[in-house]
């Protein structure tokens, strides 16, 4: 019997070997063919055919033969993640952050322009523009290199990337941020909550490396919350999942502005956005009254927490947002709290990439999208 292959059939195998290459390339680093057949399963003279043709493409490179061995070094073949850019971008009440980073999602340049929660909607706009202009010229690159961009977002962003609902920044909701970057940028863009993107920082990048179920907390003068099932961020129905500091039960919002306007001997003259570090600070050195602040916004921030954990069952939580740098703090009394209300506790770690979180899960999420569009086999 003949097994007759159209002209189609073969264009479609080259195309699903070259991504199995660049797949393993992706996954393991640099190797040279022999590996490259064994990981991939295929012939060695097809992962040839293959390699060949990535290289005329663009995406892969041959690297200078490996010496050490016996014999003629083998030469080594890696995939080229400088190859295209993608941007991320943090938008904010006090500062936008800009991100660009590589086809593997590592970031090469970050910029921050600081603004205020006043500015008008034209004014913060106008803010992400700099930050963007900044982090291009400071990279060296330009925007017809970028092939996808990201920005993660203050509120309620729908499925369709629309800002619904935004309570940290005036004049924000119903903003036309996607159409405004569309506009700029000669790429594909997506809008996010910035929480989702923070959370999928610290699950690819940060303290929650290898853990694929999680609940993040933004704390601090704008809380937050998301979530991670089975290693990708969970958005619901509407795009509003992890939006449980809207619940007036869970008033997480009112706590903490109670927390920063704390009135005790140790925040007398500080300005509201030092008040929280004053406290924590005090917390560490005994002082009574701070700690039965802390304690309060605790409780509140337990009982969210709580919710969230009972439902999805993360193995880990992640603190993040400014007060993230006071995790030492916050860690235990939440603890104990949790295991008065929950059948598992999770196990509760502080955030490792700090004010950048959002910016990097917004490269992240980049790759993910360029992933789904150039390297899945059903396209």
């Amino acid at each position: 019997m003949t097994l007759a292959v159209s002209g189609g059939d073969l264009q479609r195998l080259r195309k699903l070997n070259s991504l199995a290459v660049v797949a393993a390339l992706r996954a393991g680093g640099p190797m040279p063919l022999t590996h490259l057949a064994e990981r991939t399963e295929l012939a060695r003279a097809t992962v040839k055919q293959a390699v060949h043709d990535l290289i005329e493409q663009g995406w892969v490179a041959e690297m200078d033969p490996s010496a050490g061995g016996k014999g003629r070094p083998a030469r080594r073949y890696r995939f080229r993640a400088e190859a295209g850019r993608v941007l991320g971008l943090d938008i904010g009440a006090h500062n936008v952050r800009a991100a660009l980073g590589d086809l593997d999602g590592n970031v090469v340049h970050l910029s921050r322009v600081p603004v205020t929660p006043a500015l008008t909607r034209d004014e913060r706009l106008q803010a992400v523009d700099r930050a963007i202009d900044a982090c291009l010229t400071g990279a060296g690159a330009t925007e017809d290199e970028v092939w996808g961009a990201v920005a993660g977002s203050t509120g309620y962003i729908d499925l369709e990337g629309r800002i619904v609902l935004s309570r940290a920044i005036r004049d924000w909701s119903g903003a036309p941020l996607a159409e405004h970057l569309s506009a700029r940028l000669p790429c594909p863009v997506v809008v996010e909550n910035d929480s989702r993107l923070a959370a999928l920082a610290e699950h690819r990048k940060g303290a929650a490396r290898q853990v694929d179920n999680l609940v993040y907390l933004h704390l601090g003068r704008r809380p937050g919350a998301a979530v991670i099932l089975d290693g990708a961020p969970l958005r619901g129905s509407s795009g509003a999942a992890g939006e449980i500091g809207v619940h007036p039960l869970f008033n997480l919002a009112a706590s903490s502005d109670l927390l920063q306007a704390s009135v005790s001997p140790v925040t007398s003259g500080l300005a509201p956005g030092e008040v929280a570090a004053a406290l924590f600070e005090a917390v560490r050195q005994g002082d009574p009254g701070s700690t039965t602040a802390v304690l309060r916004y605790v409780k509140v921030l337990a009982m969210a927490t709580a919710a969230m954990t009972l439902t999805v069952d993360p193995e880990l939580v992640v603190l993040g947002g400014g007060f993230s740098r006071s995790a030492d703090v916050l860690k235990e009394p939440l603890r104990a709290e949790l295991e008065t209300m929950c059948l598992r506790t999770p196990e509760i770690r502080g955030s490792t990439l700090g004010e950048e979180c959002v910016a990097v899960g917004a490269v992240c999420f980049a790759v993910d999208h360029l992933n789904a569009r150039l390297f899945n086999p059903a396209h």
